[in-house]
């Protein structure tokens, strides 16, 4: 077992690089605010480019970390609550996508996101004991978010790689929740394997894909491809 003040320390260290993954998430949902706001867009354009996908299994991933965070011995507040805040951020997004394209498809996600938050939240309030069962199932969550991340993360890398242009993607995002995910694989680390390989999985997979995001806002800005790619779709 690491010694307490090394947990403590990559416990906070990790709990910094939240807020700054959580600025980053802010980053995004005031860059759609910037777009109808000022180009007055409508009818998907101010989300242009966002995939539902991606954002989704995004609230579905920290909401599962918040879960994770109350449900292991002892109570990891370095996990839960940044997570917590997390969720009602990526759950406004959902609803900014949801009020410009009035989808079905973005209402039903809304509507699902936010009966699991509840959901959560309720968990947390109503069933305070910790179970080994309690654990197993939140680790089991975690690795079916996982594999939803990856496909969601994989779509939205794919709308940018057809389309030539990031559009409404805030690289901000991007960059702060990389550095999240540097500072989660290190506290996974020091957590120990037994109860640190979620989030070390998590993280993995996040930071993979965050990393081929930055790359294609260079390639966007650099590659003839993306520019031949832009000038079809016009």
């Amino acid at each position: 077992m690491q010694p307490p003040s090394l947990y403590a320390l990559a416990g906070s260290l990790n709990s910094v690089f939240i807020v700054v993954s959580l600025l980053g998430l802010w980053s995004q949902l005031q860059k759609i605010w910037r777009r109808k706001r000022d180009a007055g867009l409508g009818g998907g354009k101010t989300t242009d480019i966002l995939s539902l996908n991606q954002f989704t299994v995004s609230f579905l991933a920290y909401c599962a970390f918040f879960v994770y965070g109350y449900s292991i011995t002892p109570f990891n507040h370095y996990i839960a609550w940044p997570r917590l805040v997390a969720s009602l951020i990526a759950l406004a997004i959902l609803y900014e996508i949801d009020r410009d394209r009035r989808s079905l498809a973005s209402r039903n996600a809304l509507l699902a996101c936010a009966l699991l938050l509840c959901a959560g939240v309720a968990g947390l309030l109503f069933g305070p004991t910790f179970t080994d069962e309690k654990r197993v199932l939140s680790q089991s969550l975690i690795v079916a978010v996982t594999v939803l991340l990856a496909q969601g993360y994989a779509h939205q890398i794919r709308l940018i790689w057809r389309s030539g242009k990031t559009g409404a993607v805030a690289l901000t995002m991007s960059q702060f929740i990389l550095a999240m995910d540097i500072s989660t694989i290190i506290f996974a680390c020091v957590m120990g394997l037994k109860t640190g390989w979620p989030l070390l999985l998590l993280a993995c997979v996040s930071a993979t894909t965050k990393l081929i995001i930055m790359w294609l806002f260079r390639w966007e800005k650099n590659s003839p491809a993306a520019r031949i790619k832009r000038q079809a779709l016009a």
